[in-house]
């Protein structure tokens, strides 16, 4: 269980009554009885009993021992800390009830067997859960940006899509899903983003500097076009030969999208006043001056009034400038 001395730790229990002990034990002791057990801060790597640390006297007239363990028929308990090289402590302890006997130094000796292993998983689980950490910002990231992503198998065929991009394949409108794979809804289009793909499968099985390809994709309605961008996802040496790995990925835009600015982030950012952080994140998605003033319901001199105390304080001179500082800053990751 990682532990910070006085913290609730995340606990894994195992034993013959299953998942759990009786009367709730593990609960009861992540809520509460953790804060009393003396069996902590244990030299690292070091396998050692609780009547080696305490003393047979000791152990049993300890809060931990009368209240919680004896109750639940615990009397024997050995343990070691394990510290990793990311900083990880975890305590791993076995116990045994008042009717077994004490541990023995083979008891011990195995269980020191065990310490490297649990170490390398330990380590393990930690940089799997930094990684995932990771990711998950990085697609908040995009997600928020409305950048479509789609990744796709060696065969072409689509293994996952975030949340913009199934709405656009979802509208249908330039690009569609069909038999699990992506085409263009224009058939010239759609010879030229197939052999892009081709490209890219080609690059991933050759383990070489990533190809990246883009080309717009024509909608209907004189809506503007969309923006895709082909790339590779290159093989790693740990790869295995799964058909159904990650082999292309596609990023989308549709300048329809505009990335999902908060007005409130643009008021701290920038200092600026709530009706001048309106007016930025109108302009920000493509407004003219004169239609951020339709839009907030104010006059134009009030809203070139706003523009003025806004460039102030970004130190804009020019509202393309100024659109280039915002959409530059922090506020389409908000």
């Amino acid at each position: 269980m990682a532990a910070d001395d006085r913290r609730a730790p995340l606990s894994i229990h195992a034993s013959e009554f299953g998942s759990a002990m009786p009367l709730g034990g593990p609960e009861s002791y992540n809520n509460y009885y953790y804060s009393l057990d003396p069996f902590i801060g244990l030299p690292s790597d070091r396998v050692v009993t609780v009547d080696e640390v305490f003393g047979s006297t000791g152990w049993q007239s300890s809060e931990l021992y009368k209240q919680f363990l004896k109750p639940h028929d615990v009397r024997y308990i050995l343990g070691a800390d394990l510290r990793t090289s990311s900083m990880v402590e975890c305590r791993f302890r076995v116990c045994r009830n008042h009717a077994s006997t004490q541990f023995s130094e083979h008891d011990k000796a195995f269980c020191g067997l065990l310490l490297s292993h649990l170490k390398r998983a330990i380590e393990l689980h930690s940089r799997l859960d930094s990684v995932e950490v990771e990711r998950s910002i990085y697609a908040n990231a995009v997600n928020r940006m409305e950048i479509g992503t789609i990744t796709l198998d060696e065969s072409g065929v689509i293994i996952d899509a975030n949340a913009v991009g199934n709405e656009i394949l979802g509208d249908g409108d330039g690009l569609r899903m069909a038999r699990g794979m992506i085409e263009a809804t224009d058939g010239q289009e759609n010879r030229k983003l197939q052999r892009l793909i081709r490209m890219a499968v080609m690059g991933h099985h050759a383990a070489a500097a990533a190809i990246v390809e883009a080309m717009p994709i024509t909608r209907s309605h004189d809506r503007p076009r969309l923006g895709l961008l082909v790339r590779t996802v290159l093989l790693s040496d740990w790869s295995e030969d799964n058909k159904r790995r990650p082999a292309v990925t596609l990023f989308l835009r549709d300048p329809d999208r505009k990335p999902q600015g908060a007005q409130e982030m643009l008021r701290k950012l920038f200092d600026l006043t709530p009706a001048e952080s309106a007016i930025a994140l109108l302009l920000m998605n493509g407004l003219t001056l004169e239609e951020a003033a339709e839009e907030s319901a104010i006059s134009k001199n009030t809203a070139r009034s706003h523009l003025r105390s806004i460039f102030a304080k970004t130190g804009a001179t020019r509202q393309a400038t100024l659109i280039r500082i915002l959409l530059g800053s922090i506020v389409p990751l908000g």
